[in-house]
């Protein structure tokens, strides 16, 4: 099987998605921002606060190339999709799957995360124009999912009624 890649922006459901997809196919899933802490030693927040976003987006393409391309689920971080490197990687590799979710119903689900660089819950307005910069690399996807104020088991059921299983 070619790799699932599931891209989307924060608090969309990729994690949580990518695990209760891989438990339903017996699949091994792979989340990028953990493999990447654990490669680094270093949290994502520490990352960004001390070498910036631009040091982490390469650690992030890397940790992306290095991957395997054959029966597994991954679960990207939600800037992976900016360079276009990335999304060609992952068009060319397997099969990409944007989680699309309202993000006014994001802002609630991330209001006590504090793990999470680049959301402020003092700055909304900042988040959600972050959000629309990032729609079209999202969209740029082999398909999508609107996961907004649904369950876990309703999306992969879609899911799999897009892979016809």
């Amino acid at each position: 099987m070619q790799p699932i890649y599931i891209t989307g922006f924060m608090g969309a459901g990729k994690t949580t998605v990518g695990k209760a997809l891989s438990a339903q196919w017996q699949v091994p899933v792979i989340d990028t921002d953990k493999y990447l802490e654990q490669k680094l030693q270093k949290k994502i927040v520490d990352i960004f606060q001390e070498e910036g976003e631009e040091q982490f987006r390469l650690y992030e393409s890397t940790i992306l190339h290095s991957l395997p391309t054959q029966d597994v689920i991954i679960t990207t971080g939600g800037g992976t999709v900016i360079k276009e490197e990335n999304r060609k990687w992952m068009k060319e590799h397997g099969i990409v799957i944007y989680l699309y979710c309202d993000p006014a119903v994001i802002t609630k689900r991330l209001q006590h995360d504090n793990t999470r660089p680049l959301f402020n819950q003092d700055d909304i307005d900042s988040f959600i124009t972050l959000f629309h910069t990032r729609q079209s690399f999202y969209e740029d996807a082999h398909f999508s999912i609107d996961t907004t104020n649904k369950q876990p088991a309703e999306v992969i059921d879609e899911i799999e009624k897009k892979f016809k299983i």
